[in-house]
């Protein structure tokens, strides 16, 4: 099941994409992570999809991960008087701190927390930005604002204030709910939506306890103005391109995109570029060539992963959004301008031990043609070191951890196998060579580079490299 690409590919479960069959397939297909989106489904829905995926793993023998996506909060309208208003250009609007309004010249907002942080000035932006407002005065528990662009607002659209730091948790009664009943699954990843500030990360850190990797979605402009602490604080980062369009101007989304993935790999954290890839294929079996270039765009950035929402979750064609997107990913990896585009975007390496070792691995790798590197990993650092410096083979992480394994079917060019720990240099290198024929990652005369730590089972203490002929 490896797959013949070093990119990976998340999909998202739904509707479309319940049953044992289908999610059969679209593992087949090239599926690396399964995303259960907690904004909609039951929990009990979301235990069947994770009891098959489980099933699959064992049957197959190959780690698959599953990525939990909290809602956090939403900020919506009541409801508007009617059910339906007509805003026009250039008249003036009150919002108001109330659940419903009868009065057409006032809509409810009944969320505090914006009323206290907002000021003349600031935007709010309705239904994904279809209807802007600008505020030019505030009262205690309303205000006053310019219709910017118009048109109709009904009940409960949602609502975005890109340029007001909320005193708001991103993790509400719900998530908590959500993410215990995640952790008790058995999630590998927690996606924390509504990510403003540092100490968002940390108050999911807390909660996660260390068992599953915590990934901070960016949504939010905020969360731009302290993005190397989030990213640093952070095991992965998802942009969120969706939400964060709406509250950035559309032209800035791909220099913020580029500028995430850069900083994620310079920080070796994986990054998943999501929303709208191949939107299209939600009801069209191809992809407009727009779509295919934004996702060859992402892989030759370097992100990690790429993601399908609504096209696997809801859409008519998920196998063949997951099979396009494949093959998308296939085929820029092979192009003859995606080596020197990685190459150029190397980051420099620490003046760590642990960081030296695992670039002198790739370079060694690259310049002997090895089979591929095998990383032995206690925590995943080892492999995430050393798929930062973006090598031209592959790496084979192998971990006594599960969930290790698990969550390395995340990483950029990592296929992981659980396997008991070392505690010799002879039983390194017999277990490299093991586990390398047995998933045919090198052939009997081909060469591995080993990477390991000593003392063997220490998590952090990189420090050897073995050149090994299988």
């Amino acid at each position: 099941m490896r797959r013949n690409r070093r990119a990976k590919i998340v999909a998202t479960l739904g509707p479309a994409s319940s049953s044992e069959e289908m999610i059969r397939k679209l593992f087949e297909t090239g599926v690396d992570v399964f995303r259960l989106n907690f904004s909609h489904g039951s929990h009990e829905d979301h235990r069947a999809r994770h009891t098959i995926i489980r099933n699959l793993e064992k049957e197959y023998g190959y780690p698959i991960a599953v990525l939990q996506d909290l809602q956090g909060p939403k900020i919506r309208l009541g409801a508007v008087p009617g059910g339906r208003v007509l805003l026009e250009a250039g008249q003036m609007i009150r919002l108001a701190l109330a659940k419903t309004s009868d009065d057409p010249a006032v809509l409810p907002l009944p969320h505090k927390e914006i009323f206290d942080a907002a000021m003349p000035g600031n935007n709010l932006l309705v239904d994904d930005g279809k209807v802007r407002l600008q505020i030019e005065r505030l009262g205690a528990d309303t205000m006053d604002c310019r219709v910017i662009t118009g048109g109709p607002v009904t009940d409960r659209k949602g609502v975005n204030v890109p340029d007001t730091l909320l005193d708001l948790s991103p993790i509400t009664e719900k998530d908590k709910a959500d993410l215990a009943f995640g952790l008790e699954l058995g999630v590998d990843w927690v996606a924390f939506s509504f990510v403003q500030r540092p100490s968002d990360i940390m108050d999911a850190h807390q909660l996660v306890g260390g068992r599953a990797g915590v990934m901070a979605k960016i949504e939010k402009p905020a969360a731009l103005a302290s993005i190397n602490d989030i990213v640093s604080l952070s095991d992965a980062i998802m942009v969120a391109r969706g939400d964060l369009g709406v509250e950035i101007p559309p032209e800035d989304v791909p220099g913020a995109q580029k500028d995430l993935v850069r900083l994620c790999r310079l920080a070796g954290k994986p990054v998943i570029i999501a929303t709208q890839m191949l939107e299209s294929m939600i009801s069209a079996p191809t992809p407009t060539r727009a779509e295919a270039s934004d996702v060859a765009t992402a892989i030759y950035d370097g992100a990690d992963a790429v993601m399908l929402s609504a096209e696997s979750a809801s859409g008519q064609y998920p196998l063949q959004a997951v099979e396009t997107m494949d093959h998308i990913i296939a085929r820029t990896e092979r192009h003859g301008s995606y080596p020197p585009i990685i190459e150029a975007l190397k980051p420099a390496i620490e003046a760590l031990p642990q960081h030296a070792i695992a670039g002198a691995a790739a370079e060694i790798a690259n310049a002997i043609g090895a089979a591929g590197i095998v990383a032995f990993t206690s925590s995943g650092t080892t492999a995430y070191r050393i798929a930062r410096q973006r090598p031209f083979v592959p790496i084979l992480s192998i971990t006594p951890s599960a969930g290790t394994s698990r969550r390395l079917a995340l990483l950029w060019g990592s296929y992981s196998v659980q396997s008991d720990d070392v505690t010799t240099y002879k039983e390194m290198v017999a277990q490299a060579v093991t586990q390398a024929k047995a998933v045919e990652f090198a052939k009997p005369g081909e060469t591995i580079v080993v990477v390991a730590g000593v003392p063997f089972g220490k998590a952090g203490s990189t420090n050897n490299i073995r050149v090994v002929t299988v």
